[in-house]
């Protein structure tokens, strides 16, 4: 994890962890669904509660935390182990993706270079975990990353785009339920 360590496991953290070499994976509804899919697996199995999130074209954004007797590190292990698995299979096995041999040939380089993988390497290790200590500080961590899609021309208000939480926010509507932070 590149010296950052999650020590409080049932703290909120700030968290970031992109697709190595900033490749753009999801630009893809498909790939975009695993990763939403493994959010609400590990909500509903695993003790996650999602404070706030937002799914870029190759990097992810949440505010999250464990429920009592959970581990953050491990949730968040195993839904990297899982998107990566699942949107790498997809890969190998779909030859409608246009950009499928750049890619594959991609996260193998990626994996040859970590002696943690055996062959491929899809999510970069550093997740930069930062405790959510203050209201401040989380209110202004949500505003980047609800403005972040906007940032980049993905929408023009916050709560358009549907690959956030900044739509529950808003109106108690999105692809995932949120459980609401009060610091």
């Amino acid at each position: 994890m590149g010296g950052y360590k999650i020590h409080n496991q049932h703290q909120a953290h700030f968290i970031t962890y992109s697709v190595v070499d900033w490749i753009d994976v999801f630009v893809r509804p498909i790939y975009k669904e695993v990763v939403v899919e493994s959010l609400k697996f590990c909500q509903k199995n695993k003790g996650l509660k999602i404070h706030g999130w937002c799914l870029m074209t190759n990097h992810i954004h949440l505010i999250i935390s464990a429920e009592d007797g959970a581990s953050l590190s491990g949730i968040l292990r195993d839904m990297k182990r899982h998107t990566a698995k699942t949107i790498l299979d997809d890969l190998h096995n779909n030859r409608k993706e246009s950009r499928r041999k750049w890619m594959l040939w991609m996260f193998r380089q990626a994996g040859s270079y970590s002696r943690n993988n055996e062959n491929f390497q899809f999510w970069q290790h550093d997740n930069r975990p930062m405790e959510v200590r203050s209201q401040k500080f989380f209110t202004q961590k949500m505003n980047y990353i609800h403005h972040n899609p906007v940032k980049e021309g993905l929408c023009y208000q916050p709560q358009d785009y549907p690959y956030s939480s900044a739509g529950w926010y808003m109106d108690k509507k999105g692809l995932i339920e949120i459980d609401e932070l009060l610091i």
